[in-house]
């Protein structure tokens, strides 16, 4: 059975902050040997509900959405349990969310990062 990658964002009007999701993604596909994703936002387009009908037309049985979020808010408590249960009825496929980026040891080093570029 087929897996595929969904990075799911929250989406904002600014299409350039959308397209900052894409490049994300497409490099973190690249750097994992991802075959088979989707980008999708809550609130703008492409919406998960079009990537996961991508991944089940490519014959995708498991998907798994990674949210491209800091913390775990209302979107990632309520809203996204509700579109996946829904989404896993209407096409058949399984899916697991994974977990939002808070809590990562990356994102300490990023701020490290961003405060002695600052600091220069």
């Amino acid at each position: 059975m087929k897996t595929g990658i969904v990075v799911f964002g929250h989406g904002s009007s600014v299409a350039s902050a959308n397209d900052a999701v894409r490049v994300v993604a497409a490099d973190a596909a690249r750097h994992g040997g991802w075959e088979i994703y989707e980008t999708a936002f809550l609130e703008a387009s492409p919406l998960l509900k079009d990537a996961v009908a991508s991944l089940a037309s490519q014959g995708v049985g498991s998907i798994v959405v990674l949210p491209y979020f800091l913390t775990l808010g209302i979107h990632l408590k309520r809203d996204l349990p509700n579109l996946v249960e829904g989404l896993e009825k209407e096409y058949g496929v399984s899916i697991r969310v994974a977990p939002p980026l808070d809590g990562h040891e990356a994102l300490s080093r990023i701020l490290v990062e961003r405060a002695a570029e600052q600091a220069q």
